[in-house]
C-alpha cells in the first residue's frame, strides 16, 4: 500500500503538528503557588507532590529562636521551571535543589525557587532550605479566637498546626491535599524532651543539647506534624490489643489529673479499631501540655496534643480524628465537617457503647436544646466559610447528619460504612461528594434527600 503525494505531505503536516502540542505542554512552566483552596487560595503547591521531609530543628526556649534545615523529596507533576513552597515570617538562607544552590526570592508566605536547569515531569527531586528566627503563632477567628501553631510555654514549645500553622515553623506544601512521610529530629537543651509523630528512633546527647529523632510512616498531612517541646513525664507501652503506646504529660499536670490519659487512651485506641477498621499508625498516645493560653486540642497523628488534662470524651474525639482527618484527610478545607462532624459523633457512639446516653439521645438533646431561630442553624456545614469553619454547626449539625443517616439506613448498613469508608481512603484525601457515594452504594438507597437538607441548607430540618 503506499500513499500520494498530497496524503504523504499531510501526514508530515499532522505529525508536525502533534510534535509542537506535544513540546509546547511539556515546556517547562512555573509551578503555581497555592493548590486552589477557596479558603487560602496559597496553600499547598502546585507541580509537585511532596513525598518526604527531612525537618532538622534546633530550639533555644531562652531566646525562643529556631534554626531549621527542612529537605523536602518531591515528585515532578509537571515540567517545572520554577515553584514555590510556603514558608511564613522566619528568614531563609540558603536553598538547594538536588543540591546545587538554587535561586530564591520571597513573596510574603510564598517562597519562590528557581533551580538551575529544568525539573522534568515524573522526576524525583530534593529541595534543601537553611533557615531561621522566632516562629510566631497565628491569632484571629478560626480557632476558637485562639493562638494556634508554634506556642512558647513556661518551659519549651506547645506546636499544634491547624489549618495553616505549618509553615510558621517548617517550609512546606502547606495542604492537607499534599501528605508525605516524616523524619523529625529535635534539638532542645537538655533536661527537655522534644516529641513528635510516629515512633521514635533514637535520642542522644550533644554537647549541652539532646536531639530526639521521630519517624512517621505513614502519609501524613502538615498541619498534624508537632515538635512539642518541654519537661515530660513519659510512659510507653502497648495497648491490650498490642499496639505501641507512647504518653508524656507536663509534670505541672500530674497532680490535677482528673483523667488516666494512658488508660483511656488505651482503651479508646482499641474500642475504635473495632469499630471503624484497623488502627491506620504504628503508634498511638498523647502529649498533654501546661498551655492555658492554647484552651483546645489537637488530633496530632499518632499522639493528639493536649493544651492541658482534658476530659475522656475529648481524648476519645481527638483518637476517632486517626482515622477520620489523619488517615482520610479533607482534599479541600470546605470538607471540614468529615473530620468534625465524625469525631463529635464518635462521642456520641462512646456514650453509647458505655451504657451512659444512646447517641439517638445526644440527638435530641443537641436537636432541642436550639431553637430555630438559634445562629447555630444558620451554618452550611458542608461549606462552613474559612472564619468559621470551626462553628459548633460544623461537629454538632455534622454529627446529627451520621445520625439521620444511621436512622435511615440501618445500623448494619451504618456499621459497614465507617469501615469501608476509611479503608477506601487510607491515607488519602476524600470530600464530601465521595461520602455521599459510598453512603449509597452501601444501603442501596438515594440519600440526596437527607444530605442536601442536613449538610447544604440552613434552617432547622423537621423531624
Amino acid at each position: 500500500m503506499s500513499f500520494s503525494r498530497s496524503a504523504r505531505l499531510g501526514a508530515l503536516a499532522t505529525a508536525a503538528a502533534s510534535f509542537l502540542v506535544i513540546a509546547a505542554s511539556s515546556a517547562p512552566t512555573p509551578g503555581a503557588d497555592g493548590i486552589g483552596d477557596s479558603y487560602f487560595p496559597q496553600l499547598g503547591n502546585g507541580g509537585f507532590d511532596a513525598r518526604h521531609y527531612a525537618l532538622d530543628v534546633a530550639y533555644d526556649p531562652d531566646t525562643d529562636r529556631l534554626d531549621g534545615r527542612t529537605t523536602l523529596t518531591a515528585r515532578a507533576t509537571q515540567s517545572l521551571s520554577s515553584f514555590d513552597l510556603d514558608l511564613q515570617k522566619l528568614e531563609v538562607t540558603r536553598v538547594e535543589v538536588n543540591g546545587r544552590r538554587a535561586d530564591f526570592t520571597r513573596d510574603g508566605d510564598e517562597i519562590h525557587i528557581t533551580p538551575h536547569g529544568v525539573i522534568r515531569k515524573g522526576r524525583t527531586f530534593t529541595v534543601t532550605v537553611t533557615y531561621g528566627g522566632v516562629p510566631e503563632a497565628l491569632s484571629g477567628p478560626i480557632v476558637f479566637g485562639s493562638d494556634y501553631g508554634w506556642m512558647k510555654t513556661t518551659d519549651g514549645v506547645f506546636v499544634a498546626c491547624e489549618p495553616n500553622a505549618a509553615s510558621t515553623w517548617f517550609p512546606s506544601s502547606d495542604h492537607p491535599a499534599d501528605k508525605a512521610t516524616y523524619d523529625i529530629r529535635i534539638k532542645a537543651p537538655k533536661g527537655l524532651t522534644g516529641v513528635s509523630n510516629g515512633r521514635l528512633i533514637s535520642t542522644y546527647d550533644k554537647g549541652g543539647s539532646t536531639v530526639t529523632h521521630w519517624r512517621e510512616n505513614r502519609p501524613m498531612a502538615t498541619y498534624l506534624a508537632t515538635a512539642t517541646i518541654g519537661k515530660f513525664d513519659v510512659k510507653t507501652g502497648t495497648t491490650p490489643a498490642g499496639t505501641p503506646i507512647y504518653v508524656a504529660i507536663d509534670p505541672v499536670l500530674a497532680n490535677s489529673n482528673s483523667v488516666d490519659v494512658y488508660a483511656v487512651t488505651a482503651e479508646a485506641t482499641d474500642y475504635w479499631s473495632q469499630v471503624f477498621g484497623p488502627y491506620p499508625f504504628e503508634e498511638t498516645g498523647a502529649i498533654v501540655d501546661d498551655m492555658p493560653e492554647a484552651g483546645f486540642s489537637l488530633e496530632v497523628q499518632s499522639k493528639p496534643a493536649y493544651s492541658a488534662v482534658r476530659s475522656e470524651t475529648t481524648i476519645v474525639h481527638e483518637l476517632a480524628h486517626q482515622w477520620f482527618g489523619d488517615s482520610v484527610s479533607v482534599e479541600r478545607w470546605k470538607d471540614i465537617w468529615l473530620n468534625e462532624g465524625f469525631a463529635t459523633y464518635a462521642q456520641w457512639l462512646w456514650s453509647e457503647h458505655k451504657g451512659i446516653r444512646s447517641a439517638h439521645d445526644s440527638f435530641l438533646a443537641g436537636y432541642n436544646s436550639r431553637p430555630g431561630d438559634s445562629a447555630f442553624w444558620g451554618t452550611v456545614v458542608a461549606d462552613p466559610q474559612r472564619d468559621t469553619m470551626f462553628a459548633s454547626a460544623v461537629y454538632q449539625r455534622g454529627a446529627m447528619t451520621l445520625q439521620m443517616l444511621r436512622e435511615r439506613i440501618g445500623d448494619t448498613a451504618f456499621f459497614k460504612l465507617l469501615p469501608a469508608w476509611t479503608k477506601l481512603h487510607k491515607y488519602g484525601n476524600a470530600n464530601t461528594a465521595d461520602f455521599i457515594h459510598l453512603a449509597e452504594r452501601i444501603s442501596g438507597q438515594q440519600l440526596d434527600d437527607l444530605f442536601q437538607t442536613w449538610l447544604f441548607t440552613t434552617g432547622k430540618p423537621a423531624l
